[in-house]
């Protein structure tokens, strides 16, 4: 295992995840919000997002977790290990929620620095977002799993699977 993919919808626990098999494995962990934003919820441009998402799959190391699914394709490609978190919707909504609380008024560890939760409209558009993509999300994430046999593919549904996966690296 040297370059491993997390994907899953939002409040799946890829970020969690990430920072736990960073943690274990001594891999480098990119956060994929890290690509996504500049502080204070400046989006960067696609062109730049890409770049910088090819530099880190060029590595020989690496944990890449998080979304921009026009990279699936080549950083599946490069993995050698896929995970997929297929976490069920209420379970991720309750998770989002959860954060959204935690974090009111501050980043969360894997947002660049002020990226504050807090703000209730932009919540609403997210639960929305969430909503009306949990199927063609899943669809997606699962397809990449067949599209990539060359990969380790694996799939957790439950902090339970993935606890699990995580004790049985060392074995």
């Amino acid at each position: 295992m040297k370059r491993v993919m997390i994907i899953g919808q939002p409040g799946s626990g890829k970020s969690t995840l990430a920072r736990l098999l960073g943690a274990k494995t001594g891999l480098p962990v990119t956060h994929m919000d890290h690509i996504h934003w500049k502080s204070g919820w400046v989006p960067r441009d696609h062109a730049e997002k890409l770049g910088m998402v090819r530099r880190v799959q060029a590595r020989d190391m690496w944990i890449l977790e998080g979304g921009f699914s026009t990279t699936y394709a080549e950083r599946a490609q490069r993995a050698d290990t896929i995970i997929f978190l297929d976490v069920g919707l209420w379970r991720r909504l309750w998770r989002v929620t959860y954060r959204f609380f935690r974090y009111f008024g501050q980043s969360r560890p894997d947002l660049p620095d002020g990226c504050n939760e807090g703000n209730w409209r932009e919540m609403w558009d997210f639960y929305k977002w969430i909503w009306n993509t949990r199927h063609t999300a899943r669809t997606k994430a699962q397809r990449l799993l067949e599209d990539h046999p060359h990969a380790t593919r694996v799939t957790l549904r439950s902090i339970a699977e993935t606890n699990t996966y995580l004790e049985r690296l060392h074995a």
